[in-house]
């Protein structure tokens, strides 16, 4: 818990948190486009910390409107940010990112059929698998983004599941993934 969380908020906001990321899927699993968890849930569907700040999914670029469509049928109020690569589904006060650029390239169907089943919720969705969300993690890390500490508790938790070669190869142009990945190696944590 850090110092601005009280015992309650976080169990609330991952209790809402939950239950737009059901409803989201839920709507996009029967109506359409195709989609898949992406980002930190992703990693908590395969055994890491659950996140307590929002839902990532991802579908292809050319299926934006269709999605936004589909969640605003299901009561989400879309919005769209000044970033260009996501739009948000909003329900209350709680955020599901719908993203369609990860890292400046465009989301398409090749990286939604790498998705995997996972029941999430009891709600069987396709899943980013761990090394790709790494990666993806991992390349987004710059000077003004750059908590290992908020990274290593989820890579410790699916270390095994991840493909480290593929990792070091897909991150190797950028320093602070490269910072992170010797911190990685240093704890153990590539073995």
């Amino acid at each position: 818990m850090t110092p601005t969380e009280t015992p309650t908020e976080t169990p609330v906001a991952r209790a809402h948190l939950r239950e737009a990321l059901r409803s989201a899927a839920s709507a996009l699993k029967e109506n359409g486009p195709s989609f898949a968890l992406a980002g930190s849930y992703a990693l908590w569907a395969f055994g890491a910390p659950e996140p307590s700040h929002d839902v990532d999914l991802v579908v292809a670029e050319s299926d934006v409107a269709g999605a936004e469509a589909t969640l605003a049928d299901a009561g989400f109020a879309i919005e769209h940010p000044p970033e260009d690569w996501l739009f948000k589904a909003r329900n209350g006060d709680t955020v599901v990112d719908i993203l369609h650029r990860i890292n400046g390239e465009r989301v398409g169907p090749s990286t939604l059929q790498r998705a995997e089943q996972r029941d999430v919720l009891a709600i069987a969705m396709p899943v980013l698998p761990p090394t790709m969300v790494v990666i993806q993690k991992l390349r987004s890390l710059n000077e003004h983004h750059c908590d290992f500490a908020r990274l290593l508790p989820a890579v410790r938790a699916v270390r095994e599941r991840l493909d480290w070669e593929q990792i070091r190869a897909q991150t190797a142009d950028n320093d602070y993934a490269v910072a992170f990945l010797v911190l990685a190696d240093r704890l153990g944590l590539t073995r």
